[in-house]
């Protein structure tokens, strides 16, 4: 398979949304536990290469995601923020973005899109 057929391969949606589940996923394991996870650790997690998870954090932090490496023996991976709730505010358009993002994933994917899904769906009212 030459590099143009790898390209084409990789925007196939199913894979984009695999991917998509897999870094949501890596998200909540970071989120998790405040620490730094070693990527043979995420890899683990995620049932994934560590050169996969590797490409999911480079994806995670050009995507905005406050994700932290530190190489070496003792590094490994975190987020910038704790673990809890948080207060967001939204527009309605906003909202809508979010529902339509997350029905394309699948709004029950996990149990962190099923929430999210539900408490989008209550900020709209009744």
């Amino acid at each position: 398979m030459d590099g143009r057929e790898l390209a084409a391969r990789s925007r196939d949606p199913h894979l984009t949304l695999r991917r998509v589940e897999r870094q949501q996923r890596l998200i909540e394991v970071l989120a998790s536990q405040p620490r730094r996870w070693p990527t043979s650790e995420l890899a683990a997690e995620l049932g994934v290469s560590r050169r996969t998870v590797e490409r999911d954090l480079a994806r995670l932090r050009e995507a905005g995601v406050p994700v932290h490496t530190l190489p070496g023996r003792h590094g490994g991976a975190r987020v910038g923020w704790g673990s809890g709730e948080r207060v967001v505010r939204l527009t309605v358009g906003e909202i809508v973005a979010l529902l339509t993002s997350l029905t394309a994933l699948g709004p029950t994917a996990t149990d962190s899109s099923r929430s999210a899904r539900d408490t989008l769906v209550r900020a709209l009212g009744p």
